[in-house]
């Protein structure tokens, strides 16, 4: 990796990612400063800068604590990705999304290559076993804001959340999400409906593999 880094910054960057896979959460500037051994907050705010400003890092200031280790920052500490498990959804009726926040899992250098916002959803149903999404399997979602015909998306509605088939087409219904077995019924989209993201890959048997 030829991307200038120093020292100071690595072993910010090294901090930063041990912390998150340790306990789920990026640590607060109490912590970062004290295994830096540094007296202000505006020395870690200084690294943190420059670790944002190369493409190492990811921060959201309105959320406190949201520090992401991107792809190359993981690649520069020779680690592996690590990416946000949010939940469960369903794969039957609609249910509540259950948040799980600060459980965070390594990715496997066959989906590493997805740079985007993702994160892991554990299924419950059947209603998508013919796209080979079963129930209990993990599926990785990359967040999105547009969407083809034929894509299996996270949809919101209001509350809740569930895993279908997207479905646009020039005859009634229209549009509408599709599960993949027979004995649940399409749902027709509504104003009250939201796609969120995409879901790209399924983990089966060890394995990531792509959907149907």
């Amino acid at each position: 990796m030829s991307l200038a880094i120093t020292k100071r910054q690595k072993e910010l960057l090294s901090i930063i990612y041990r912390y998150i896979e340790k306990t789920g959460y990026p640590p607060t500037f109490e912590k970062m400063r004290e295994q830096l051994n540094v007296s202000s907050n505006q020395s870690v705010l200084d690294l943190l800068v420059k670790l944002e400003e190369k493409g190492l890092i990811k921060r959201d200031e309105s959320f406190a604590r949201s520090i992401v280790v991107l792809p190359l920052g993981c690649e520069i500490l020779s680690k592996p990705q690590l990416t946000p498990f949010l939940g469960t959804t369903s794969a039957g009726a609609p249910l509540e999304a259950i948040e799980i926040s600060g459980d965070w899992q390594p990715l496997s250098s066959d989906v590493a290559k997805l740079q985007e916002d993702v994160f892991l959803l554990r299924i419950s149903g059947d209603s998508m076993m013919n796209a080979g999404i079963d129930d209990g399997d993990m599926v990785l979602v990359k967040s999105e804001k547009e969407f083809v015909s034929g894509d299996i998306v996270l949809a919101q509605i209001g509350d809740e959340a569930t895993i279908k088939r997207f479905m646009s087409e020039d005859k009634p219904p229209y549009v509408y999400l599709k599960p993949e077995n027979p004995k649940y019924e399409i749902i027709p989209f509504t104003d009250e409906m939201r796609l969120t993201g995409k879901v790209v890959s399924v983990f089966r048997e060890g394995s990531w593999r792509s959907v149907n």
